[in-house]
């Protein structure tokens, strides 16, 4: 795993009418603040990448569909530096929150039939001035979503 990226199980609460589903507490190890809250509609083959943040710190979990999260790290102080590493979240096997740290790139795609509904809860608002992006078929990110099983949209 890349240094820095932190998987953490989340908690479910089933019955017959529903599901509660835990995301994330101001008490919960690894909690940094409260920036604000938002949801990412993905539809089915779609991929959103590649962005990476100079100080904000993304707490990602999956609670309809499944996508897949590709993470690069090319830090260069990083002992993983030149690490790719991806991981499917989702329900009901892997609803997990994904926290990516900043500095690192990152995109994911939707591999589920259904569109998929990714939620971040990030440390800080978002700033336009403190990403980047760069395209999804950048040569220096060694990831080709296409032959991944995504499709080439952002």
């Amino acid at each position: 795993m890349i240094s820095g990226i932190v998987i953490t199980q989340l908690r479910e609460i089933s019955d017959g009418r529903g599901a509660v589903l835990h995301m994330l507490r101001r008490d919960a190890p690894g909690f940094l603040g409260f920036g604000e809250c938002y949801f990412s509609e993905v539809q089915p083959g779609a991929v959103k990448a590649w962005k990476r943040h100079s100080q904000q710190t993304q707490n990602l979990a999956v609670p309809i569909g499944r996508i897949r999260m590709v993470i690069y790290d090319d830090r260069a102080d990083s002992p993983t530096c030149g690490q790719l590493d991806s991981i499917e979240l989702g329900r009901p096997d892997r609803y997990f929150r994904l926290t990516v740290p900043p500095g690192l790139w990152y995109g994911f795609t939707c591999v589920s039939g259904l569109p998929a509904l990714l939620v971040n809860c990030a440390d800080l608002p978002h700033d336009p001035a403190e990403s980047i992006q760069c395209p999804i078929d950048d040569p220096d990110i060694p990831y080709d979503w296409a032959k991944h099983g995504g499709s080439i949209l952002t």
